[in-house]
Order: C-alpha cells, then sequence, then structure tokens
C-alpha cells in the first residue's frame, strides 16, 4: 500500500492518522509489525522525529506497542483502544460507519441513567435550577439552534446533579467531540428539540425525586434521535 508524500505542516499528526487508518482498516493486522521508522521515513518523505513522534501517539491510542529490543507491534484495537479512539478518528473513516449514531445510543443510555442518579442525589438548589432551565426552554420558539443550546445548558445541569463525574466528562465529549450531538443534523433530532412539554416534565421528577419516571422519560426523550437516525439509514438503504 503506498501513500502519496504528505505535506510538512503538522508532519506527525498527519502521519498519526494514515498509520491509524491503516491499522484500522486492517491493512496493518493485530500482532504484525509495524512499518520500521526507517522505512516509514522514506516512503512519506519526512524526517525520523515525525515518525517517531507519530509512533508515540499510536502508543497513547494503545494501538501499538513497543516491545523489549524496540520492535513495534500492531495490536487489536478491539479489544484495547478506548472511547478516545472513535472521537479521534476522521469522518468518513468506514471502520466506523454509523459512528454518530452509536454515540446518540451511548448519550441515551448515559443520560437516561444520569436523571435516574439526579432524581436520587441532587441538592435542592441543583433541582430548583432544573425546573427553571425547563421552564423557560422553548422560549425561543422553533428555532433548532436555539433550542439546541438550550438543551445542552439543561442536561449540563442534569449530569452535573448526577454527581458522576464520568457522566460529565463523557458529556463534555459528546457535546463537543468530533461526533457530538451537535454534529448530529438537527433534521434528526426535531421531534426530541422541540418536545417543551417531556423536558418540565422531567424537571418535575426529578424535583419530586422519582427515579425511576426520570430515568423511563429521559429515556424515551432522548431515544427519539436514535430512532429517527436508524429510520433515515434505512431509508436511505432502500432507496439505493
Amino acid at each position: 500500500m503506498t501513500e502519496a508524500p504528505i505535506k510538512r505542516e503538522s508532519v506527525s499528526d498527519q502521519l498519526f492518522a494514515i498509520l491509524r487508518d491503516r491499522i484500522l482498516g486492517g491493512h496493518l493486522p493485530a500482532d504484525s509489525a509495524l512499518t520500521a521508522e526507517r522505512d516509514l521515513a522514506a516512503e512519506f518523505g519526512v524526517n525520523r522525529h515525525a515518525v517517531r513522534e507519530a509512533v508515540k501517539r499510536l502508543q497513547q491510542a494503545r494501538l501499538v506497542e513497543v516491545s523489549q529490543g524496540g520492535r513495534t507491534r500492531v495490536l487489536d484495537w478491539r479489544t484495547r483502544a478506548g472511547l478516545d479512539l472513535a472521537f479521534d478518528v476522521a469522518r468518513g473513516n468506514a471502520v466506523f460507519t454509523g459512528l454518530q449514531r452509536d454515540a446518540m445510543e451511548m448519550r441515551a443510555c448515559i443520560g437516561a441513567d444520569a436523571a435516574r442518579l439526579c432524581a436520587e442525589r441532587c441538592p435542592p438548589e441543583v433541582a430548583e435550577a432544573i425546573a427553571g432551565a425547563a421552564a423557560d426552554y422553548g422560549a425561543t420558539g422553533a428555532d433548532l439552534a436555539a433550542l439546541d443550546t438550550a438543551d445542552v445548558a439543561l442536561w449540563r445541569l442534569i449530569v452535573t446533579g448526577s454527581g458522576n463525574l464520568a457522566y460529565l466528562l463523557s458529556f463534555n465529549t459528546l457535546v463537543g467531540g468530533a461526533v457530538a450531538s451537535g454534529e448530529v443534523p438537527l433534521v434528526h433530532r426535531t421531534a426530541e428539540l422541540l418536545d417543551v412539554t417531556v423536558r418540565r416534565r422531567l424537571a418535575e421528577l426529578i424535583a419530586a425525586r422519582d427515579a425511576q419516571g426520570a430515568e423511563r422519560v429521559a429515556r424515551e426523550m432522548l431515544t427519539r434521535t436514535v430512532t429517527a437516525m436508524t429510520r433515515a439509514t434505512t431509508d436511505q438503504g432502500a432507496g439505493s
């Protein structure tokens, strides 16, 4: 497999992305030896420092392992890599087709459980802030972009109120990552974003400390986007 020489700016980043995609695409299979530094430098017309930086990033992503003697072995990313890899992958990578939908499924699971925990744990002032955000939701009318911003603010209160740091960090990734909810076409989120009533109901359940009810309503609301994306994919496949 031959690649054209890469540009000089951000050389190590570009080289990392190419090697990463070779691994994810199976061109460099698990347990195989990574191409030697000297050969990579010659193939791409870069210095060996750039190659070493790229390999270091591959190690950090748990895609390769440098063993004793300097041999660099390709790891099985399906058993070793973490979620951070998914959000680092460039759009359009064939290995991660459907990643946005997968991220929305994860979002629904985390959101539902965060709502449950929030109902159980959040202090009264947080429940009050959630009620206020829910009451104000929809003040901008049917402007989907404005509703999306208000939705993020409401969910940040809920996830913070859950008291689960891992959920909060995952929320930050979903809000700002490469496959964030904001990157999902708003047409898929229309039904979810336009429902003002469901957010007020969720806020009421959290204030009432109804953990099971909050979890159920949150899951039903967040699953709407997953359903819309799945339907769109099915329709697209049927029409091709």
